[in-house]
């Protein structure tokens, strides 16, 4: 099977929501502890990763990534991070505060997160629209690209 086939089975695999903010906050800890194996970060709409990772740029987009969802996002539950696994994750699912749709209802087509973690190397989601400019910004400046 190939790589671009197994992300696109993972990513519409199963998922577990962090409903409310201590599962986040657990979550997160756990993606600090592996923070040193070799993660994906993707911004939907950008071009996808060529490569994992570093220590340092997971920690620093784990860091930035809690400040803008506990910003933008004021809810007293969290509900739009989705892991894989809670235990041994390998692929997340963000979803961006101010883009939500329908993500917590059914929808022939739901909205795509604004980002992912993954062990797996991404692939260009179909259908994926190109960020807004203050999120390309925010993207921009948290990577110094």
């Amino acid at each position: 099977m190939y790589q671009k086939d197994l992300y696109w089975l993972a990513f519409r695999g199963g998922f577990v929501s962090m409903l409310r903010w201590p599962h986040f906050d657990e979550l997160w800890q756990r993606l600090e502890s592996m923070a040193n194996e070799d993660w994906y970060i993707y911004a939907i709409g950008e071009t996808p990763p060529e490569k994992p990772a570093t220590e340092q740029e997971m920690l620093h987009f784990l860091s930035e990534m809690t400040i803008l969802l506990r910003r933008e996002h004021d809810e007293d539950y969290c509900g739009i991070v989705y892991v894989d696994d809670k235990q041994n994750p390998g692929f997340v699912k963000i979803f961006d505060p101010n883009n939500l749709g329908v993500s917590c209802g059914f929808s022939e087509t739901p909205p795509l997160p604004g980002w992912t973690l993954s062990k797996l190397k991404p692939i260009d989601l179909p259908g994926s629209l190109a960020q807004t400019a203050s999120r390309k910004r925010w993207w921009n400046k948290i990577f110094s690209r």
